[in-house]
């Protein structure tokens, strides 16, 4: 089954190879949390082993942050499928003025990963848009994700929103 993209998603990353088929999705949820404690929260890559199953370990090095607030950090993530045991490194940058968190590809099994959290104020708390975009260099696997991949993504946004359930729910 084709991989089916999202309207409003960019085009991040470089050009693409002939019939590949990058997987892009995005999400929109509102939230009853203020942005910046879901902000913090994704921003808190360190935790990700705590509440994604299959992120198994989180590696975190090169952290700076500028006058402005603004900070960057490099991260290693094992992850762990049934079928699939991988590693990959991305650039984390987190900038609470803009409300944003960007993700880029360092290395891995991927020819391009690119993901963006932003959270925006709304009455009823935060609206978070969430977006991925990504291609395997393997077309084995980007074959074999295709198939689960909006199910994968729900599923992760799933995690974060059952994360900021548990830290600030109001007892």
């Amino acid at each position: 089954m084709p991989a089916r993209t999202s309207p409003g998603c960019g085009k991040p990353g470089g050009p693409k190879r002939p019939g590949a088929r990058a997987l892009r999705h995005a999400v929109v949820r509102v939230l009853p949390y203020t942005p910046r404690q879901l902000f913090e929260l994704v921003g808190d890559v360190r935790s990700y082993p705590e509440f994604v199953p299959w992120i198994t370990s989180m590696r975190v090095w090169n952290e700076r942050a500028d006058a402005q607030g603004e900070s960057r950090l490099d991260a290693e993530a094992a992850v762990g499928f049934s079928f699939l045991r991988e590693r990959f490194s991305t650039r984390v940058k987190r900038d609470p003025a803009a409300g944003e968190i960007t993700v880029s590809l360092i290395s891995g099994p991927f020819r391009r990963l690119f993901n963006r959290w932003k959270f925006h104020e709304d009455p009823a708390g935060t609206r978070v848009e969430f977006e991925i975009d990504f291609e395997f260099k393997s077309r084995l696997l980007q074959t074999l994700l295709a198939a689960n991949f909006h199910h994968a993504v729900d599923r992760l946004i799933g995690c974060f929103e059952d994360r900021a359930r548990a830290l600030y729910a109001k007892p």
